[in-house]
């Protein structure tokens, strides 16, 4: 399946801005089962430079810097993506490795948790106590797989929380959410991670778009034709395994991947800094466009 995904961003200032820096984080990434074909930006104003880097988890950024007055800023990223095989992301076999023995690996191969700790680490919007920890206690049982354990946590987050688009921002604490039993795909993937995390595994956030196609008469998943978040945790002697939480499924094709990191704050799609007062609108617009 071959995808167009075209990401309009665009801010409205009270006053004029004389200086803004940012950095995109929208260039999907290249891997063995996806293709990022081509990607192009367009800024509005038109910045001097665009400079390309490959960040610490190896997602490609885009930064740039203005030094003119406007009112307006416009962000248009267009990618052709590729999806190389259908799939619902779900292991060839099964795996049978227990959260008991998955937790000794890490305690006993000390390069695999070095590699691994900054996922099993506290992180900057990821942080928990008891609890977080004990709203998944009952999922997380020592002589249980993990891949299984993780698809009981996805299960029962998905079926207790509801989906209230305007409830959270960027800095509504987990504790919050998990209280208020709603939020959006980030606020869900925070608390999975969080829980898991909790437990001594290690969990990653995945920033991306999520394309579905309904059965007759069914409602699209929520996060469809938009930018989507959900999870990978690491199993071992299987790497890394994607759950989205906010659907309760396995990440399969339709998931589009563009970063990923500890959490939301190291993969934001554009991060900024203005120098400027008075308020600013942001209109965002995201279409996920099958071409086959």
């Amino acid at each position: 399946m071959k995808y167009k995904l075209v990401h309009k961003t665009e801010y409205k200032y009270a006053e004029p801005v004389n200086n803004y820096h940012s950095l995109i984080c929208l260039t999907p990434r290249t891997l063995p089962k996806q293709l990022c074909r081509d990607f192009t930006v367009s800024i509005s104003p038109e910045p001097s430079q665009i400079i390309e880097r490959v960040d610490f988890y190896g997602n490609t950024t885009h930064y740039f810097s203005l030094h003119s007055p406007h009112k307006t800023l416009t962000v248009l990223t267009t990618s052709i993506v590729e999806c190389l095989t259908e799939t619902t992301g779900m292991p060839v076999m099964p795996s049978y490795v227990t959260c008991s023995e998955a937790r000794q690996r890490f305690t006993e191969d000390r390069s695999l948790k070095i590699s691994l700790l900054e996922y099993i680490l506290p992180s900057p919007l990821v942080k928990w106590d008891q609890e977080i920890r004990s709203y998944a206690q009952d999922c997380f049982m020592d002589e249980l797989p993990l891949y299984e354990c993780v698809q009981v946590l996805c299960r029962k987050i998905f079926t207790e929380f509801d989906f209230v688009p305007d409830f959270s921002t960027v800095q509504t604490p987990i504790r919050e959410v998990l209280a208020a039993k709603k939020g959006v795909c980030q606020d869900f993937s925070h608390l999975a991670i969080a829980c898991i995390r909790s437990f001594g595994f290690a969990a990653r956030y995945v920033s991306g778009y999520l394309e579905t196609l309904p059965p007759p008469g069914k409602a699209k998943l929520q996060g469809s034709d938009a930018s989507h978040a959900w999870i990978s945790v690491f199993i071992p002697d299987y790497g890394w395994c994607d759950f989205d939480p906010t659907n309760n499924v396995v990440p399969g094709e339709r998931h589009i991947i563009t970063a990923w990191g500890r959490d939301y704050s190291d993969v934001p799609p554009l991060k900024g800094i203005i120098f400027s007062y008075g308020k600013h609108a942001l209109e965002v617009k995201v279409d996920v466009i099958p071409l086959q």
